[in-house]
């Protein structure tokens, strides 16, 4: 499972780059998330996989004991979680108010000056 995850978060990456270049601004949102998505896999994994582990220290020790997780990029993730979702949120405001605007979903036709 430990060598699974890099490679997911590797073809999570590349979907949603892939998504992010095409030219309609839905397939721009789905990889918007994808690429959220992608990053918090890849702080779970730079954080360490620990099974059974625990991220405090035992009542009477100075040191947590081996194997313990690392709280830190717990923390990271969960702000990542809700950074993503507002980011998210806004992008599809966003988009959807432009196509309430010009009537099209495709960055070439938004390129005009005419519409505007």
């Amino acid at each position: 499972m430990e060598i699974l995850l890099p490679f997911l978060t590797g073809i999570l990456f590349s979907v949603s780059l892939y998504f992010i270049l095409h030219r309609h601004l839905f397939k721009l949102i789905l990889g918007i998330i994808l690429f959220g998505l992608a990053t918090n896999l890849f702080l779970f994994v730079v954080g360490g996989m620990t099974r059974g582990g625990i991220a405090i220290i035992a009542q009477g020790n100075d040191l947590p004991s081996e194997p313990y997780a690392d709280p830190v990029p717990q923390a990271l993730l969960l702000t990542a979680i809700v950074i993503g979702f507002g980011i998210q949120a806004f992008a599809i405001v966003l988009i959807k108010r432009v196509y309430q605007t010009f009537k099209s979903n495709n960055l070439d036709d938004l390129n005009n000056n005419e519409k505007i």
